[in-house]
């Protein structure tokens, strides 16, 4: 969970009590789905989050996965 939280608080630097202003998260949005980053607004921004709510939420859990993988390995050459 630690993972999500990090990619979440990295991808809104500059813009964390407004997300949907974050160019990262536009420009994010812009390569995923191909709306154009300049011209996204707030309800555009937020209609995407909510119709992509699961995809988003398997993309979190996959970033906790790749986290708990990175740590075995350093574990596991520190041996």
């Amino acid at each position: 969970m630690l993972a999500s939280f990090r990619f979440l608080w990295n991808a809104t630097r500059g813009h964390r009590l407004r997300p949907w202003r974050s160019e990262y998260i536009k420009w994010r949005i812009e390569t995923y789905s191909g709306m154009k980053a300049e011209k996204l607004q707030t309800r555009d921004i937020l209609g995407f989050v909510w119709s992509e709510k699961r995809n988003l939420l398997r993309f979190l859990k996959w970033t906790n996965e790749i986290d708990g993988i990175k740590r075995l390995s350093v574990r596991g050459s520190g041996e």
